[in-house]
């Protein structure tokens, strides 16, 4: 029998991607959107192989009965559903409310569902470090950092970067105080995720990122500050994300992990060489490292070079 994956957020730029691998590997997947009448942030999905195994539905996390009601049936559940954004108004109501208490609802929800074998989040290198791209407080660029490092967060941090890691912790206390849960959970945490769009949305925070770091732009005074001091970013391949979140998604054993999705890390300006089909001026260094996945979740991700080269097509 078809299993049944449910996916937050999976017509987003990482969601997509998730989306098309189950869909490849021949589940029933059905997908949330927050507006049913935006068909041009989702409409490319049925464009996948196996589309006719795909189900939109559209709610918001702040509304838990359409949440509960959405995962009741689902084996395996997904959240890849906060919003990534640099340009913020309201800080409270644009971010933190929406992915801590968003959180704080898919958790009852997935608390009270019978059927599920495996909740996968997708979180982010911010839950491990808030001042990323900069190094965490008492490193510096160049110390590497992995898995047994502590988190470090900091109220000085990007308010995108504080509000995942907040919802981290409480993922990591839901898990303390339920240590009978009949499923596992476990968690990704990708550094700056790049590459091709499945869509022709605009709206891609990831996305966009990469088109200002390509043609120089710098519209606020964080990405500006990138340019000013030609930062390193590690960098992971939105392909690869996926298929680490399929593996986490479908291995067992692996409760409470959370792994760190990274391939190499380069300078902003050797990221705009690339982009733009030039030769980067300086060699791929590993600061954050990614063995533990390797190890546990099988994925050989591939180098930066490769994953900029594609995304300029």
């Amino acid at each position: 029998m078809m299993k049944t994956v449910g996916i937050i957020g999976g017509s987003g730029f990482i969601g997509s991607y998730i989306t098309r691998k189950f869909l490849e590997e021949g589940y029933e997947v059905k997908v949330s959107v927050t507006n049913i009448h935006k068909s041009e942030k989702y409409q490319h999905l049925f464009d996948l192989q196996n589309s006719e195994n795909l189900n939109i539905r559209a709610f918001k996390l702040e509304d838990l009965d359409p949440l509960k009601d959405f995962i009741k049936d689902c084996d395996i559940v997904i959240h890849s559903g906060t919003p990534f954004q640099l340009d913020v108004k309201d800080p409270q109501a644009e971010l933190f409310d929406p992915t801590i208490k968003g959180t704080q609802n898919f958790l009852e929800a997935i608390s009270e569902a019978s059927n599920i074998e495996k909740v996968v989040f997708i979180a982010s290198v911010a839950a491990w470090n808030t001042n990323f791209p900069m190094p965490a407080g008492g490193k510096s660029f160049t110390d590497t950092f992995d898995e047994k490092e502590d988190r470090y967060t900091s109220e000085d941090s990007h308010p995108y970067s504080q509000a995942k890691f907040i919802a981290n912790q409480v993922v990591e206390e839901f898990i303390a105080n339920n240590p009978e849960l009949p499923f596992e959970i476990c968690s990704v945490s990708p550094v700056m995720v790049m590459g091709k769009s499945l869509s022709n949305r605009e709206d891609s925070t990831s996305n966009g990122l990469q088109f200002l770091i390509k043609n120089k732009i710098a519209p606020d005074d964080f990405i500006q500050r990138l340019y000013d001091n030609n930062v390193p970013f590690a960098v992971v391949d939105v392909e690869d994300v996926a298929n680490a979140t399929y593996q986490a998604a479908t291995k067992k054993g692996l409760h409470c992990k959370d792994y760190l999705l990274t391939s190499e890390t380069y300078k902003v300006w050797d990221i705009h060489q690339m982009l733009n089909h030039k030769e980067p001026k300086e060699k791929a260094q590993i600061v954050y490292k990614n063995d533990l996945a390797k190890t546990d979740l099988g994925i050989q991700f591939r180098p930066v070079r490769e994953t900029l080269r594609g995304y300029s097509k």
